[in-house]
């Protein structure tokens, strides 16, 4: 066996407790990995990959990084889905041995704590997802979840029940997008896989057992019953944030303490939106870019925090059902609608307010700097400010009552910490003088020989008549005096040549020394002194960490309040009226994400919805490019706007709550799933049936066009059957289509009704008004959108030839479905004429046969036959 190096060894014992994690092995300046951890490295952070010895005749792979740049990589390599494992040197080299080394901190996708490495306007949550069934199968009935976000202490669990259990998980990680997801092993084993770009790491299944879940938690909130976290009926909620606690302490090193609560929560408090609806109206992010910008949140963000531009994040991702809870939140926006000096003092005082959220959890978790503390206390300068601005409002008065200027906290920040501190402990100056008798003293004891070196350089300037002479401090030779070789011969004696440069020479004086060695020894007992007062520092202000936090959230609150109003104000929102009834009545509604990206000289056309007991779903046709798309989508987007506590872009709005909103426009391929676009469209249209209630809204958009025209046409109208005719449907739907066919379903479906783009025509020219009104459409004006996306001319004229013969003629090419049809219509001018139409379908129903949707169907059909 080759002998190995103890350096080698000592990095072979820190690898083996972090198999899984890519080693940063400390060495002087640098952070070295090796073996498959450099090949890795190498390849995916461009690093030249070399060798380093590890006994006389083996050399292993080896790159590395600048100290000073790690977080930089560790970001690249934690993007990708890496776990990282940071070894420090612990101990000082004294040249007697290994210098000790230790792993400080591990990170993974779902634990980083670094403000470098995260971004200030999202949350990165770590996710735990416990399935409860058959591995084997893949099947389950009831799941745990819980999420933490550590750099803000945000800790949540809950438990889903029932056979939507599995569709509840998936709804759930689309709403958080959390950065990594822990499961048991088994089940990663079995094949449990997560939706694109999470990172899934599994997990021993002994950590999400429910008892040991439940005592690890008990233990760590220092309480004997979880019941007052609404835990009690959960367990395996429980065993799910167990389990997220164990991973983190191995991660954290056991530094927890921005964990100071956890909280249960219910999905069925807020609107369900399943990840195809979040998708396809682009709540966070566009379809393409996946970039904010053109996304509903890239318009409604004006937040100045980044406190707040995280909590409107969550709001836009988690629509209210609490009828209270948002005309508070109206009240409160529309408060601020009506002073616009308000709103501008409010802004410029809220730009003065750092993450306060983050900083405090900072402090927690003992990674706060100086200049953390400085950002703490200047935010909490302007608290009282902003306590003073919205104090006279009514609608505020819950903010006013939980932002607390900690002027305690303040006056302790103030009195301790200079004024511009360094940015880290390694440079003395973060002590205000004053603060410690101690520090003073130390001070006092050097001030003599600080004196006599900054005044060394005017007087030996005087003394030698060199006007050059220049005093300067390196670490490596201390204190020097340099001169340069123009004035060689006027060197004193008693100056000691210490270093030859290109054009001068460096000198020092036994009395430099003596003073040098005075200050040297004097810095290191200041940073010893002041690293302790500083530690002492922040711990006296953790003590008011509840404080703190109380003040961050009632911050982003008004930050979110004051952006919302902001923008309603500036594109001319109106505030909703929201009932609990199942109505929605929109006058000039307008798409809020369209309208901003029209060019400078074009108008948006507004236009009007409305849903009521007797009209409950309408059928929208017109060409496309006429704005069907996006007329549907503004109505959803209108009505999730309303239930965060938005204003919204129309004259007015009355919204009935909405408890789900499904949204199946268009269609992608899921390669990665194997599933075409026709299957991912009947995916999701079968979990929108499936999932909707009277209270939902649905918003479908040419269901059936990825198969044949046939059994589109079929598939639409059942569809449309089923919305109408179910008992726990008949909700509030637009449906748009090109199957004209379908704009005779009003007179079998009495509550459907037909609407249409308006479109001018001009000899050949079509102009696309965007108006929705009532009627059906009579074209699809195929040819002319043809034309205008610039099909050439041969192709646009053929297109016009064979359309004309379809339409006048009839086709050697019509499909024989097509033919049959023609040649057996089932028209009622067929039936015997001295049997009524109505009688001889009654005759022919098999009854026994109908299901009640099918009968319910068959009724309104007959009524219609019966009335003709």
């Amino acid at each position: 066996m080759t002998q190995v190096t103890p350096l080698r060894q000592q990095y072979l014992d820190v690898k083996r407790e972090y198999p899984d994690c890519i080693l940063f092995f400390r060495l002087g300046d640098f952070y070295e990995t090796f073996d498959e951890d450099a090949e890795i490295a190498a390849r995916e952070l461009d690093l030249v990959l070399t060798g380093r010895p590890i006994s006389k005749t083996q050399r292993v792979p080896m790159a590395g990084v600048p100290h000073h740049a790690l977080e930089t990589y560790v970001a690249r390599l934690i993007e990708k889905g890496y776990h990282v494992a940071v070894c420090e040197q612990v101990t000082e080299p004294n040249g007697k041995g290994l210098v000790e080394r230790e792993v400080t901190r591990v990170i993974t996708p779902g634990t980083v704590i670094e403000p470098e490495i995260l971004s200030d306007r999202k949350q990165n949550y770590l996710m735990a997802i416990l399935p409860v069934g058959n591995p084997d199968t893949r099947e389950w009935s009831k799941a745990g979840i819980a999420y933490v976000e550590i750099t803000t202490g945000e800790f949540a669990a809950t438990q889903l029940e029932g056979e939507n259990a599995a569709v509840l998980v998936v709804e759930e990680l689309s709403r958080l997008q959390p950065s990594e997801v822990i499961m048991p092993s088994t089940w990663v084993e079995k094949g449990a896989s997560l939706p694109p770009g999470i990172h899934l790491t599994p997990i021993a299944d002994w950590r999400f057992e429910p008892a040991g879940a439940e005592q690890l938690l008990t233990q760590h909130f220092r309480v004997r019953t979880l019941e007052g976290f609404g835990l009690g009926d959960m367990p395996y909620g429980v065993a799910a944030a167990g389990a997220i606690l164990h991973y983190l302490r191995d991660t954290q090193r056991n530094n927890l303490a921005q964990l100071t609560s956890i909280r249960a929560y219910s999905t069925a408090s807020f609107m369900v939106l399943d990840p195809f609806t979040r998708r396809n109206l682009e709540l966070t992010e566009t379809i393409r870019s996946r970039k904010v910008h053109g996304s509903l949140l890239g318009v409604l963000d004006r937040t100045v925090t980044a406190m707040g531009a995280r909590l409107l994040r969550t709001w836009i991702s988690q629509p209210l059902l609490d009828l209270k809870r948002l005309n508070a939140r109206l009240d409160a926006v529309e408060a601020l609608t009506q002073d616009e000096a308000l709103r501008a003092e409010l802004t410029e005082a809220l730009r003065n307010v750092s993450d306060l959220e983050r900083l405090t959890n900072r402090l927690l978790i003992g990674k706060a700097g100086p200049r953390d503390l400085l950002a703490l206390r200047e935010s909490l300068s302007v608290v009282p400010t902003i306590q003073a601005l919205i104090e006279p409002i009514p609608a505020l008065s819950a903010l006013t009552t939980k932002l607390d200027a900690c002027s305690d906290v303040l006056d302790h920040i103030s009195r301790a910490l200079t004024d511009d501190p360094p940015a880290v402990l390694n440079t003395i100056g973060t002590i205000r003088p004053g603060y410690s008798e101690e520090l003073d003293r130390i001070l006092e004891q050097t001030r003599e020989a600080r004196e006599w070196i900054a005044n060394l350089e005017p007087h030996e300037r005087r003394r030698t008549g060199i006007p050059t002479l220049k005093v300067g401090f390196n670490k490596v030779f201390g204190y020097y005096i340099e001169v340069s070789n123009a004035h060689k011969d006027k060197i004193p004696e008693d100056y000691i040549r210490k270093q030859t440069l290109v054009n001068a020479e460096r000198y020092i004086t036994p009395e430099l020394k003596e003073y040098e060695t005075l200050v040297l020894n004097a810095e290191e007992q200041i940073l010893k002194v002041e690293r302790e007062l500083f530690e002492a520092l922040c711990q006296s202000l953790c003590e008011a960490s509840s404080r703190l936090l109380g003040t961050a959230r009632a911050i982003a609150h008004l930050d979110v309040f004051l952006s919302l109003a902001t923008v309603a104000v500036r594109e001319g929102y109106c505030r909703p009226t929201l009932t609990e009834d199942d109505v929605l009545i929109i006058e000039a509604g307008r798409h809020p994400v369209v309208e901003k990206l029209l060019d400078g000289g074009t108008r948006y056309v507004p236009n009007d919805t409305r849903f009521d007991s007797m009209s409950r779903i309408h059928i929208i046709t017109g060409p496309n490019m006429s704005g069907k798309s996006t007329y549907i989508r503004q109505v959803a987007v209108i009505t999730l706007m309303a239930q965060i506590g938005s204003f919204v872009p129309a004259d007015s709005a009355t919204i009935g709550l909405v408890d789900r909103l499904f949204a199946r426009i268009g269609a992608q391929d899921e390669i990665h799933a194997g599933q075409s676009t026709f299957m991912v469209e009947m995916v999701e249209t079968a979990r929108l049936l499936s999932g909707s209630t009277r209270r939902s809204l649905l918003i479908l958009d040419e269901v059936g066009r990825g198969t044949s025209t046939y059994d589109g046409l079929a598939i639409a109208r059942a569809v449309i059957e089923y919305i109408h005719n179910h008992p726990r449907l008949n909700c509030r739907t637009l449906f748009a289509t090109h199957y004209h066919e379908l704009t005779e379903l009003p007179n079998v479906l009495p509550r459907t009704r037909n609407y249409s783009v308006a479109v001018a025509e001009d000899n050949d020219e079509i102009v696309f008004l965007h108006r929705v009104v009532p009627g059906g459409a009579n074209r699809s004006y195929g040819v002319h959108v043809a034309q205008i996306a610039g099909l050439p001319r041969p192709v646009v004229e053929r297109a016009r030839e064979l359309l004309h013969q379809l339409e006048t003629q009839g086709a050697d090419f019509e499909h024989p479905a097509a033919k049959k049809r023609k040649e057996n219509p089932a028209q009622l001018t067929l039936f015997d004429q001295s049997e009524h139409p109505a009688l001889k379908a009654l005759k022919s129903i098999a009854v026994d046969e109908l299901s009640p949707i099918e009968a319910l169907t068959k009724l309104y059909e007959l009524k219609r036959l019966a009335a003709e």
